[in-house]
């Protein structure tokens, strides 16, 4: 059987193949979530979407294509948001606030995020990895950039490099939401719900800006 043969017809055939590409970005998403990896096995995959695992050599061209489309899909909205946000009239204080517990808030909801990144950027051919970098990672880096440089001219932080803070700021996030198994084995703990999240935002928010408030 032909694969063009396993796209799922409708009345709307492009409707269709939208539908079912989606779905399965959404499903392998779904299954790193769950599992904690960036692993996914097609089997899975097919069983979990209900759609034939020969569909991801069809849309997406091979896994690697189909790890894209999902960082594609988390990333372009991550940088929307954030573009978003330098655009509001707000306190530099209050912004950064703002987007340092969205971004506990992004981790929680897309723990593989940041491994799913540097995997695509390593295992890439250079000019793949370059163009993740140029599409998410440098306006990320450039907001950064921009929030702490707002923070620094009106004397609300002190000085500081927005580099170092950005790589702050996303190493806490990840190590936090990549350590379910450590606070497991360790503390006893399997309460990673949304109290949890919340509590971990708070707190972090609160400790990290008072390491760059101006004294």
């Amino acid at each position: 059987m032909s694969v063009e043969k396993l796209v799922p017809k409708s009345n709307d055939a492009k409707d269709g193949e939208e539908g079912a590409r989606a779905k399965l970005i959404e499903t392998a998403s779904m299954i790193m979530r769950e599992g904690d990896t960036i692993d996914i096995s097609f089997s899975e995959l097919s069983v979990r979407s209900g759609l034939n695992s020969a569909l991801v050599k069809y849309y997406f061209g091979n896994k690697d294509g189909l790890l894209e489309a999902i960082l594609e899909r988390d990333m372009t909205k991550i940088v929307e948001d954030v573009g978003l946000l330098i655009k509001k009239n707000m306190p530099p204080e209050d912004k950064l606030r703002h987007h340092i517990g969205a971004v506990i808030d992004t981790y929680y909801e897309f723990p593989y995020i940041h491994r799913l990144t540097m995997r695509l950027i390593r295992d890439l051919p250079p000019e793949g990895a370059r163009e993740i970098a140029d599409k998410y990672l440098k306006p990320l880096s450039e907001a950064y950039n921009i929030f702490v440089g707002e923070g620094i001219k009106s004397g609300v932080f002190r000085d500081l490099d927005p580099d170092l803070f950005y790589s702050a700021v996303t190493g806490a996030a990840d190590r936090f939401f990549t350590g379910k198994l450590v606070w497991k084995y360790c503390y006893g703990r399997t309460d990673f719900d949304e109290r949890m999240r919340d509590a971990y935002r708070d707190q972090t928010v609160d400790l990290v800006m008072a390491g760059i408030l101006a004294k």
